[in-house]
């Protein structure tokens, strides 16, 4: 009786926000192993991980050296999409990962893929064009996401980040009216809301006051400042 053949999963999601994204890929391929008769026994997960680089990616990065290092204990890698592998901005470096793993007798399988990688022209050709596709997609994506967020600021709108000393976020519908204030870490949860700064608390809106106030009527020095505006309590 032939012996299964032993395989790793490679999963990776780009974004936090994709909480099951990772977990579907996973589905997918246990799926398509369960067909072949082929082994899982590990798995490697980069979440929210860019596939733009391999800079970031620790769990990629594991499974390669795993293989150049000779421990791999597996003839196989199942990977979601050509995508998942990685969205790199040059395609031979995604063809360059996957023949490390080849040259180590390791084939890398795309289970949501409508080609079988098998190494003939018509794979070569179909896997060539999705890496192309897989990277151009970023560019554009990358292009439209900066446009977008350079509308939102033009629109007075606030794109990431915690509000400065004296300030607080303020979460807006699309009408512009005030849903409530985002505390701490906190983020908006419906795609249509805004965020804009509000003034913050009296105390700290004082204290700014008097920062601009010693700078511009009285000409003192950002260390001077520093030492005038800290609370009584901490000159010592």
């Amino acid at each position: 009786m032939t012996a299964a053949q032993r395989a790793a999963i490679y999963v990776r999601m780009s974004t936090e926000h994709q909480q099951y994204s990772t977990e579907n890929q996973a589905d997918v391929i246990r799926e398509y192993a369960a067909k072949r008769s082929i082994e899982i026994v590990r798995t490697f997960a980069d979440a929210g991980k860019s596939g733009l680089r391999i800079a970031g990616r620790d769990a990629l990065k594991e499974l390669i050296d795993t293989v150049l290092n000779g421990g791999a204990d597996f003839q196989s890698i199942l990977v979601y999409d050509v995508s998942r592998w990685g969205r790199f901005q040059d395609a031979d470096e995604s063809a360059y990962y996957e023949y490390i793993c080849k040259r180590a007798g390791i084939t890398v399988h795309y289970c949501a893929e409508q080609f079988e990688n098998d190494g003939s022209i018509a794979s070569n050709i179909v896997k060539t064009v999705k890496r192309a596709m897989a990277g151009e997609y970023s560019r554009e994506l990358s292009a439209k996401v900066f446009q977008g967020q350079c509308r939102l600021i033009e629109l007075g709108y606030r794109q990431g980040g915690p509000a400065g000393f004296g300030l607080r976020r303020m979460l807006v519908d699309e009408t512009g009216q005030e849903k409530g204030e985002l505390r701490m870490g906190e983020k908006k949860s419906i795609q249509t809301d805004r965020v804009i700064l509000v003034p913050g608390p009296e105390d700290e809106i004082a204290v700014v006051r008097r920062v601009y106030r010693l700078f511009l009527d009285e000409g003192r020095t950002e260390r001077e400042i520093a030492c005038r505006c800290q609370p009584e309590d901490a000159r010592i």
